[in-house]
């Protein structure tokens, strides 16, 4: 499984870095940070005051992923640009569902 996710207790967990007040809310794929790590590139255009910022991120995540938005938890960057979310639901289909955007993890 790729780096950028990891599968804990019955939920995914799934590293970010997110750019808020961005032109245009969207998922750019996975990118390889300097350090080696690995995370989710994710834009929004909210401004990062009082938790917009993260609230859309949960709102992009839970339509890609098909799960209702409450389905979707920060575990920890509240104020960061590097977060954690953890993801209930069907564990095989919400993989699926990110498979495009690490096409080089072969799922």
């Amino acid at each position: 499984m790729p780096a950028w996710r990891l599968d804990r207790d019955g939920a995914l967990l799934l590293n970010l870095r997110v750019t808020p007040n961005a032109g245009v809310d969207r998922i750019d794929g996975v990118e390889r940070r300097d350090d080696g790590t690995e995370v989710l590139r994710v834009r929004v255009r909210a401004v990062p005051d009082r938790g917009r910022a993260n609230a859309a991120v949960a709102e992009l995540l839970a339509a890609l992923l098909g799960v209702p938005r409450t389905a979707i938890a920060l575990t920890s960057g509240e104020t960061s640009r590097l977060k954690t979310v953890r993801v209930q639901g069907d564990s095989e289909a919400i993989r699926k569902r990110l498979a495009p955007l690490d096409p080089g993890a072969g799922g």
